[in-house]
């Protein structure tokens, strides 16, 4: 005789929301597409079903998360920023490692930055980015955004590109203490999500502990390859990585 199977109450749980993604692969394969045909109702169709709409919320969310809507005038500039877009479609280059997202919003921030030093120059007066676009800070990739999708996106692949760069650097010729400061910073950077403090100071902490070494020398050796990490960022901010 077989015992009757209970009948098991399923909970129904509500089913999370997801957050829609505008820029996603499909949009930068239609880019990628769209730089490779030459067929001009094709480039037009994916330009207007995918690639206009893409970069323009885009823009419009840069300009909302870093305050350029305080700038005079931002409607005109948010259009001739669109504009622009358009016109350098086709430098972004995939193979160099880069994702159109990161690419097109380094691009549209760096430009609206510009404008920023313009228009105090306009005004006759020094203004600071910061004050101006009432961020607290613009150092390294750390980014204080309201729009955390944009922020994370952006970081995700400024890390990999730096991990990846780092990974590049000639080793044969570092001293004793050059390699160990190096090899510490590549594990820190594997493990940057998993750090519950990152900042300057415990930066250090960090690197004394794993190289042995004071903060004298770690900061001598440090030196030697921010010369290295200046010229990768400077790429970076002109879309060359």
């Amino acid at each position: 005789m077989t015992t009757p199977t209970p009948n098991i109450k399923i909970k129904k749980t509500r089913k999370a929301r997801t957050k829609r993604l505008y820029f996603t692969k499909v949009h930068e394969d239609a880019i990628i597409e769209y730089n490779n045909s030459t067929d001009f109702k094709r480039k037009t169709e994916l330009y207007e079903e995918l690639i206009h709409p893409a970069l323009d919320e885009m823009v419009d969310k840069i300009v909302y998360t870093y305050k350029f809507n305080k700038l005079p005038n931002c409607g005109d500039l948010q259009q001739d920023c669109k504009v622009m877009l358009v016109t350098i479609l086709h430098k972004f280059k995939p193979e160099k490692g880069s994702k159109a997202f990161s690419y097109f919003s380094v691009i549209t921030k760096n430009w609206f930055i510009a404008q920023v030093k313009k228009n105090a120059k306009k005004n006759r007066r020094e203004v600071s980015l910061e004050q101006h676009l009432s961020m607290d800070k613009i150092a390294g990739t750390e980014l204080y955004a309201e729009d955390a999708y944009h922020a994370n996106q952006e970081r995700e692949e400024f890390m990999g590109l730096l991990r990846s760069e780092i990974d590049s650097w000639e080793t044969a010729t570092m001293r004793p203490n050059e390699k160990k400061v190096y090899e510490a910073i590549k594990t820190l950077l594997a493990n940057a999500d998993k750090l519950e403090i990152f900042n300057k100071k415990a930066i250090y902490l960090y690197l004394r502990e794993i190289t042995g070494l004071n903060t004298k020398q770690i900061v001598a050796q440090l030196s030697k390859m921010r010369v290295k990490y200046k010229d990768f960022k400077t790429r970076y901010e002109n879309g060359d990585e």
